[in-house]
């Protein structure tokens, strides 16, 4: 059945006041042939990348519509806690965010869901995407030097030709990403390579980013040369059609982050919220048409999770304590802003 699908562009305020302070970086309305009750996804994921996701079940329920709103990952949690009544449900890349919103009891258990434990949390957060960390260059500022494949790699590039690099790499501004956040913190769990790749690229001069989408921006346009921690799926899919760009998965420690989902537990539509979840979960594993989900799947070939990938439980919640974020980012910020 043919689904209608518009774009509305955030020009209007929402109805509530809460909501009148909020600019939405996209906000599309997909409407079922048929009409009916609308369901409220808030979400971090463009909305490029989901429109054939929510395409594909409306065709299923084309009594129902749905209004997709897209924010950062810091500021999905905070519009979330100021009033989470407004939204049946939150997509995030910030795992560490999403799994304490579920942990504080804002997502409502949903039963029957196929999915592997590792890939779920109390039957209420579950992942649907393994999307690894990547380094991205442009090749034109490596042409006759070897692409640098580790983080030392990298390191050493920087060091030998800073004439070339100097204010000329972007990363994200951890301070405001919650997405840019998780992969900091991971990164420094799993090596002290990090933190002296963060002085390095704090002495050449860093420009700092909201979002790995306007990193690949200025990747292309050649206002930057290398861009760090940037999401793989994103960069993968901008660079489909041109060999300007590599994207480089880190063979010393890749960092893997599994893109989440939950039913808010003040939504008014618990059902059809979890309808999404499920019908969320299936087509990522088998999708009648490829094209229907243009995101990393969750389930490898393999059957299980990437070594890589940072894992759904308590240890997310680390770096969120007020202490250990404020040490974290004093730390960050005398590398990388100096």
């Amino acid at each position: 059945m043919r689904v209608i699908f518009a774009l509305i562009l955030a020009l209007l305020p929402l109805m509530t006041a809460a909501q009148t302070q909020n600019t939405w970086e996209e906000r599309v309305m997909f409407r079922g042939t048929k009409g009916g009750q609308t369901l409220r996804i808030l979400s971090s994921t463009d909305g490029s990348f989901f429109a054939p996701i929510i395409t594909s079940f409306l065709a299923q329920r084309p009594d129902l519509s749905i209004e997709y709103f897209v924010s950062g990952t810091a500021e999905i949690d905070r519009i979330f806690r100021q009033d989470p009544s407004q939204f049946d449900l939150v997509i995030s890349s910030a795992m560490d965010l999403q799994f304490k919103l579920a942990n504080d009891g804002h997502a409502l258990a949903i039963e029957d869901v196929t999915t592997p434990d590792w890939a779920q949390w109390r039957q209420s957060l579950f992942a649907f995407t393994t999307e690894p960390a990547a380094i991205v260059i442009r090749r034109a500022d490596f042409a006759g030097h070897p692409l640098p494949q580790t983080r030392q790699d990298l390191i050493q590039a920087l060091r030998s030709r800073p004439e070339v690099f100097r204010n000329r790499l972007g990363t994200y501004d951890i301070r405001h990403s919650g997405l840019g956040y998780l992969f900091a913190t991971q990164d420094a769990r799993a090596s002290e390579t990090y933190w002296r790749l963060m002085e390095v690229m704090g002495n050449l001069g860093t420009h700092l980013y909201c979002c790995s989408g306007d990193m690949i921006t200025d990747l292309q346009n050649g206002k930057i040369a290398v861009a760090y921690n940037v999401l793989g799926s994103y960069a993968s899919a901008r660079t489909t059609d041109t060999d300007d760009l590599a994207v480089i998965l880190p063979a010393d420690f890749p960092i893997t982050m599994m893109r989440s989902g939950f039913v808010s537990a003040g939504t008014t539509q618990p059902g059809h919220a979890g309808e999404f979840i499920r019908h969320l979960l299936k087509i990522q594993s088998a999708p009648l048409d490829p094209g229907a989900f243009p995101l990393p799947p969750l389930i490898p070939e393999s059957g299980s999770p990437p070594q890589s990938a940072i894992t759904l439980g308590p240890a997310l919640m680390t770096y969120l304590d007020r202490l250990k974020r404020r040490t974290f980012l004093k730390e960050w910020i005398s590398a990388v802003i100096q």
